[in-house]
C-alpha cells in the first residue's frame, strides 16, 4: 500500500498510496508528501480505469449511449441513466407518463439507499470496524433483490429508456418495498449504536478534513460533501425533476464541515429517502409506463443540458446534436471528479492515518472520476 520513493534534502518523504485497491474502493494512485507523519501535499493520479465513455457515447445511438453511463458511478447507475434519458426527452419534447415518473423516483431513492448503505459499511470498515459492513449489506441485499426482480439486474440497471421505462414494475414490487421500509425503520437505530455514537469513531472523524463553505463552492463540490459544509445544492430541491415536486422532504445540511458532518449528512439522507418512498409507494398512478417514441431517435440540432442528484452529488450531462442519430458531443460533469479535487486541501496538516477517514467521507467511486 505504501511505498517510499524519495527523500528530499529538507527531510520530506514522498510515498505512493495505490494504485492497487488499498481502501479507496477503486483504482486510484495518490502521491503524498510527508513531513514526519504530517501530510504537506497530495496529488491524485487518475486514469487507471479510464474507458473513454464520453467518446464511446458519440458513436452510439440515443437509445444505446444511456447504458454506458451505468459503468461510471455504478452505485448510482439508475440515476445516471435517468439523466441521459431526460436529456434525450428534452430534445424530443416528449411527455413522460406520470406512472413512469413516479417509478423512476422510487427506483432512484432505492438506489440512493443502497449506495449509502454500502458507503456506511465500507466507511466503518476502513477505520477498523468490520461488523457494520455485514449489517449494511443485510438491508442492501433486500434492495438489490427488488432491483433484480424488477429490472433483471442488481447493479447496472439499464431500466430507463427515452420516454419512460423498459418494462413495468414487477407485481411484487409494492409489497416488497413496503416490507423493506418496515425492516429499515426497525434497523436504522443500529447504525447509530454501532458507529455514529462510538467514541473511537467520533475521535477519528471530528475536526478532521475541514472544508469551509467557501472552499466547498470554490472546488465545485456537490452532494453530501458540500452539504456537510452547509452549502445548499440538492438538485432535487433546487431544480425538481420527475416526481420530486410531488413529495415533501428535507435537504440535509450540516455546518460542521468536517468528516463527521459529511457522515451525518448521509445517515440523515437515508431517512429522507425512506420518507420519499413512503409518500409514493401507495400512490403509483395507473396507465402507461412508456410514451410512444420512434424506433430510431433523432434529436434536433442544438445544445442540451440536464442535471440530476446522484448519491454522490450533481451529475450534469451536456449534449450537442447536429440532427443525426448519434450525439455529436457528450460531456459528463461527474460529482466524484470535483469532490476529489478538494482532497489535497482537506488533508494538508493531518496525519497519514487521517487520510482514509477523509477519503471515506468523499465516497469516491473511481470510474465516475476516470470516465
Amino acid at each position: 500500500m505504501f511505498e517510499e520513493i524519495k527523500t528530499s534534502n529538507d527531510g520530506e518523504l514522498v510515498i505512493n498510496v495505490g494504485p492497487q485497491h488499498p481502501a479507496t474502493h477503486g483504482v486510484l494512485h495518490l502521491l503524498i508528501t510527508l513531513n514526519g507523519e504530517t501530510i504537506t501535499k497530495l496529488e491524485p493520479n487518475l486514469g487507471y480505469i479510464h474507458r473513454s465513455i464520453e467518446k464511446m457515447c458519440e458513436s452510439l445511438s440515443y437509445r444505446q449511449f444511456i447504458y454506458s453511463t451505468s459503468r461510471m458511478d455504478y452505485l448510482s447507475s439508475h440515476m445516471n441513466n435517468h439523466a441521459c434519458a431526460m436529456i434525450v426527452e428534452k430534445g424530443l419534447q416528449v411527455e413522460i407518463p406520470e406512472r413512469a415518473e413516479v417509478i423512476r423516483v422510487l427506483i432512484s431513492e432505492l438506489t440512493r439507499l443502497a449506495s449509502h448503505q454500502l458507503w456506511w459499511g465500507a466507511m466503518a470498515m476502513d477505520l477498523g470496524a468490520l461488523s457494520p459492513f455485514f449489517y449494511s449489506f443485510r438491508e442492501r441485499e433486500v434492495i438489490t433483490d427488488i432491483m433484480e426482480e424488477t429490472c433483471g439486474a442488481r447493479l447496472t440497471m439499464n431500466y430507463i429508456v427515452p420516454g419512460g421505462l423498459m418494462a413495468d414494475i414487477h407485481p411484487n414490487f409494492v409489497k416488497r418495498v413496503k416490507d423493506f421500509i418496515i425492516q429499515f425503520n426497525s434497523k436504522i437505530d443500529e447504525y447509530d449504536q454501532l458507529v455514529t455514537g462510538n467514541i473511537i469513531f467520533q475521535n477519528r472523524m471530528k475536526n478532521v478534513g475541514y472544508l469551509s463553505p467557501e472552499d466547498a463552492i470554490s472546488y465545485g463540490t456537490t452532494g453530501p460533501v458540500a452539504r456537510g459544509s452547509g452549502v445548499s445544492c440538492d438538485i432535487r430541491k433546487l431544480y425538481p425533476y420527475s416526481a420530486y415536486n410531488k413529495v415533501k422532504f428535507e435537504e440535509i445540511l450540516e455546518t460542521g464541515g468536517d468528516s463527521f458532518a459529511r457522515y451525518l449528512v448521509r445517515i440523515k439522507e437515508m431517512k429522507q429517502s425512506i420518507s420519499i418512498i413512503e409518500q409514493l409507494i401507495d400512490n403509483i398512478p395507473e396507465g402507461d409506463f412508456q410514451a410512444k417514441t420512434k424506433a430510431v431517435l433523432k434529436l434536433p440540432k442544438g445544445e442540451f443540458y440536464q442535471r440530476v442528484e446522484t448519491a454522490r452529488g450533481e451529475l450534469g450531462v451536456y449534449l450537442v446534436s447536429e440532427g443525426g442519430t448519434t450525439p455529436y458531443r457528450i460531456k459528463f460533469r461527474s460529482p466524484g471528479f470535483s469532490n476529489l479535487s478538494a482532497l489535497n486541501h482537506m488533508v494538508k496538516g493531518h496525519k497519514i492515518g487521517d487520510l482514509v477517514a477523509i477519503m471515506g467521507t468523499l465516497d469516491l467511486v473511481i470510474p465516475d472520476i476516470d470516465r
